[in-house]
C-alpha cells in the first residue's frame, strides 16, 4: 500500500468563508498516483471544517444564516469560551459543519455521488490554518 501526504494551507480576508477545494483535492490523487483508495481530508484547527455538499452560492448563504442562527457570533458575552479569543461561536459552528471527509478514489478519480463537491469551512479567519490530505490505496 502506498501513502501520500500533503498540507494546504489557507488564509481568509473574511471571520467566515467557504472555499471549495474540489480541484486541488482532484490534482492531489493525480499527483500521489494511487487508483484506488481513500482521500482523507481533514481541518487541522478547532474553527475550521471539511465538508462535502452542493457548489450552490444559495446554498452556502444559507448555511451562514443557519449557523449564525444556531450560534451567533454576537454578544460575545454570551460564551463562557469567550475570554483570550472571542471565537465560542466558531468552535460550535466547527463542531456542526464536521472536521473531515473521506473519499473513495476508484480508476484514479475521486468517487462522488451527483453534486458533491469538497469545501473548507472558515469560521474563524484571518490568520493562516492547516488542512491534511492523506491518501492511501495502489
Amino acid at each position: 500500500m502506498k501513502s501520500f501526504r500533503k498540507e494546504l494551507w489557507f488564509e481568509t480576508k473574511k471571520r467566515r468563508e467557504f472555499i471549495h477545494i474540489t480541484d486541488t483535492l482532484d490534482s492531489l490523487v493525480k499527483e500521489s498516483g494511487i487508483k484506488e483508495g481513500l482521500l482523507l481530508c481533514n481541518a487541522m484547527h478547532i474553527t475550521s471544517s471539511v465538508f462535502i455538499n452542493d457548489n450552490e452560492s444559495g446554498l452556502h448563504n444559507d448555511f451562514e444564516v443557519w449557523l449564525e442562527k444556531l450560534a451567533p457570533e454576537k454578544p460575545y458575552s454570551q460564551y463562557q469560551h469567550n475570554g483570550y479569543e472571542d471565537n465560542g461561536d466558531a468552535h460550535l459552528k466547527r463542531t456542526i459543519m464536521g472536521r473531515e471527509v473521506v473519499i473513495a478514489i476508484t480508476n484514479g478519480k475521486l468517487d462522488f455521488g451527483p453534486w458533491e463537491t469538497v469545501f473548507y469551512g472558515e469560521f474563524d479567519g484571518n490568520r493562516k490554518k492547516r488542512v491534511l490530505v492523506k491518501i492511501i490505496g495502489e
